[in-house]
């Protein structure tokens, strides 16, 4: 008897154990297919993303490459109609070439447009930079104090429509060289967008930002760091981009006249050798220099903005 109550009791120790088996076995399809439709939704809201970014990188894209291709359909157009004007195969091909030694040098009158391109920037580079230590100082001062800026108003307004180019025969006469008059040119050129876009942020000053600062018997230091830079600030940076457009669209006529290594010169020089692919290529060059110059100033503006 008690054999077999044991043999009964085990084999329903047995049968328990099976159930539980069987339970959990029918249980695991259930979470797998929970599994498997969690990741059916993580795919699908991948896909959706991606689909989204595909779209919106294309909405982007597309304005602009249409812009081009126009372009290159009136370029095309206008050089079947003028024989003389390269086409833009022709001038890719041209580009190919030149750029596949930027940096030779043959002599001070022979070198690659690497050479003329850093030449160049090295004039803007000079020519800015002085024209940003004096022009923005200056600015400040004729925007903080009410003397200055009615003394500086007629000078400013006499000289800052005067064309560039104008100033050259000055810079010559003065400095008896051309490299030195060049940048001369473009310091004159690029310090009256400073000095006007600084004075006017700072004279927008609100005044009681200037009350508080008399109550506090602020220091003129303290007024000028902690008040009008961080206000003047994106008028300032504007005034700095501007200028930068300026004396880079000045060096190149700047470098026609006075003749030397740089981008200006360059054009001249293919221009007698008339040359009119790298002619065109210049032009593209001055013009990405140009956005590249723009582009990195405004992401200073935005990494330095007080906002």
């Amino acid at each position: 008897m008690s054999a077999t109550s044991i043999s009964k009791e085990s084999l329903k120790v047995i049968m328990k154990s099976k159930k539980t088996v069987v339970s959990k076995g029918s249980a695991m399809p259930n979470s797998a297919n929970n599994v498997t439709a969690t990741d059916k939704a993580s795919v699908t809201r991948q896909t959706a993303k991606l689909g989204l970014k595909i779209h919106n990188f294309i909405k982007w894209l597309l304005p602009p490459a249409f812009g081009i291709l126009m372009m290159l359909a009136v370029w095309t157009l206008l050089s079947y109609q003028s024989p003389s004007l390269p086409t833009p195969l022709k001038t890719w091909h041209s580009a190919v070439e030149l750029f596949s030694d930027p940096f030779y040098s043959n002599g001070p009158n022979d070198m690659g447009v690497g050479w003329n391109i850093l030449n160049s920037l090295k004039r803007v580079a000079l020519g800015f930079g002085m024209a940003a230590l004096i022009g923005i100082p200056v600015g400040f001062i004729i925007g903080r104090f009410e003397f200055a800026n009615r003394m500086a108003a007629p000078v400013i307004s006499l000289l800052k429509p005067v064309s560039p180019l104008a100033w050259l025969p000055i810079g010559l006469l003065v400095f008896k060289a051309a490299n030195p008059a060049a940048i001369w040119v473009i310091f004159i050129s690029a310090i009256w967008p400073m000095i006007i876009n600084t004075a006017v942020g700072v004279s927008k000053v609100p005044q009681d930002y200037m009350n508080v600062a008399k109550v506090l018997n602020l220091s003129e230091w303290k007024i000028f760091t902690k008040i009008l830079f961080p206000f003047a600030l994106p008028y300032m940076m504007t005034g700095v981009r501007l200028s930068i457009g300026v004396a880079w669209l000045v060096i190149v006529a700047a470098e026609m006249l006075t003749g030397g290594v740089g981008i200006g010169f360059w054009v001249w020089d293919e221009w007698n050798n008339l040359n009119v692919e790298h002619i065109i290529i210049a032009i593209f060059i001055v013009g990405v220099v140009g956005l590249l110059l723009e582009f990195g100033l405004t992401q200073i503006a935005k990494r330095f903005s007080y906002e």
